[in-house]
């Protein structure tokens, strides 16, 4: 594990975090002391616990912030713990054997990582990297089972998180394996990029974060693929880039992609 993984403590399933009042916001981060104060318990799948279970969960989570490019575990890693995510964002990712990589999701605010090995105790299924300045506290595995088989309604929020991971795949699975053309691939990550906005107007405008390398790696085409094809898309006036937000302009035209 790289030094620069973590950046309070080299080691937090050995407790070396320091504590949270004691810590400093690096990179502008707001940071969140305490899981009873998180202002993401009543929208997030596993922070809208119980106050029982989260002031337990409290108790067990011990808070760190990780700078951009950081590693919270890599692919065939024994699992260590849970990172739960509370503020930035991460990719997953796997890799070949010959060094190809593909993205398997973007991970949102109040998502568990690491959450299948620690449960199944087999080794990750993907490597996690830190994509811009990010809180994700830490739990050691033995303390979360324990935590699980005390709360039942936790066990349940795992569930349902295990759930929304496996029919991600299988979206994702559709993506890559039934789309017919490089075109058709970026058209659909596009659109459902957008229903992830929860925005069916004519105009959509979201942030990018996402670099042509990565969209490639998540579509699994090349990066000068993807970069041809948005050239040709807002030649197609079917998007705009502006600095860092994409604009999709004609939300129409993308979805006929998809039907031709």
């Amino acid at each position: 594990m790289s030094p620069k993984s973590f950046w309070y403590a080299e080691r937090p399933d050995k407790g070396a975090i320091m504590p949270a009042k004691a810590m400093r916001a690096p990179y502008g981060l707001e940071i969140i002391e305490s899981c009873m104060n998180c202002p993401h318990r009543e929208d997030r799948l596993f922070c809208n616990l119980p106050a029982a279970s989260v002031q337990k969960l409290a108790s067990i989570t011990s808070p760190a912030t990780y700078p951009k490019g950081a590693t919270l575990f890599v692919e065939g890693q024994s699992p260590r713990g849970v990172f739960i995510l509370c503020k930035g964002k991460v990719k997953l990712s796997t890799s070949s054997a010959d060094g190809k990589t593909l993205i398997l999701r973007i991970s949102e605010i109040g998502e568990v990582l690491g959450l299948a090995a620690v449960v199944s105790g087999k080794p990750y299924q993907a490597t996690a990297e830190v994509l811009e300045p990010t809180q994700a506290n830490f739990i050691t595995l033995h303390d979360f089972i324990e935590f699980l088989r005390e709360h039942g309604e936790a066990a349940l929020r795992v569930a349902q998180q295990l759930a929304e991971n496996y029919h991600h795949a299988l979206s994702e699975m559709r993506t890559i394996g039934l789309s017919h053309s490089a075109g058709e691939k970026l058209a659909r990550f596009l659109l459902d990029w957008a229903d992830e906005h929860h925005s069916d107007s004519a105009e959509i405008k979201m942030r990018l974060t996402l670099t042509h390398e990565e969209i490639a790696q998540m579509i699994g085409a090349s990066r000068e693929t993807v970069t041809r094809l948005f050239t040709d898309f807002k030649k197609k006036e079917l998007l705009e880039i502006k600095g860092s937000t994409l604009v999709i302009r004609n939300r129409a035209g993308l979805e006929k992609i998809l039907e031709s």
